[in-house]
């Protein structure tokens, strides 16, 4: 089932490989976006609370806690995914990260709001449920946080003005569209529908 494998960039776990299954939709976050992410977000995350709402390998997540985050929440629907980010957990000793398999944007939902200090959103570029994952990041991240939104396409201001986030940083790689996003303080946070 596995077809190749993916390896962390920096913080304490540099070099190890994560397995990455062979199924639909399972598109791990490039290695040089990550360098791009963490760079952005700087490399030391001690303390940060985490939330990888599409975990899919947990790479994003891994990369979090490699650096110092001290809660990691790993949230993935596919039992599959889940067990092998479980068990890349156990290899680590990963203490920080906690995997829960389940809806991401629910997961979000049920965070304290203002309460995370990075959220991932790294769902397949097909799905529609981006507005959704958006409005639910929006209200779990802290004023001071950001949310890390990867998608098929470019989002702007514009099309980001009902969920109260807006575009910090941005950058094209392939067919990917990596947005690091902020809370713009001007809009309120939504509740959920």
């Amino acid at each position: 089932m596995t077809s190749h494998t993916i390896r962390i960039i920096g913080g304490q776990w540099m070099r190890s490989k994560l397995p990455v299954a062979n199924r639909p939709g399972l598109r791990p976050t490039p290695d040089r976006v990550r360098e791009t992410l963490f760079n952005w977000l700087g490399q030391d995350l001690t303390g940060w609370r985490c939330v990888d709402a599409f975990a899919g390998t947990g790479v994003l997540g891994f990369e979090a806690a490699s650096r110092g985050a001290a809660d990691v929440l790993l949230v993935e629907q596919d039992p599959v995914h889940a067990a092998q980010i479980q068990s890349t957990q156990v290899r680590l000793a990963a203490h920080a990260v906690r995997v829960v398999v389940g809806n991401g944007i629910d997961t979000l939902w049920q965070q304290a709001p203002g309460s995370i200090d990075a959220v991932f959103l790294d769902p397949p570029f097909d799905a529609t449920l981006l507005e959704a994952a958006l409005q639910a990041a929006a209200q779990a991240v802290a004023s001071t946080g950001y949310v890390y939104l990867e998608a098929g396409r470019r989002w702007d201001d514009t099309s980001l003005r009902a969920t109260g986030l807006h575009v910090y940083r941005y950058l094209k790689a392939g067919i990917v569209h990596a947005h690091l996003l902020t809370p713009s303080h001007e809009t309120t946070k939504l509740s959920p529908v």
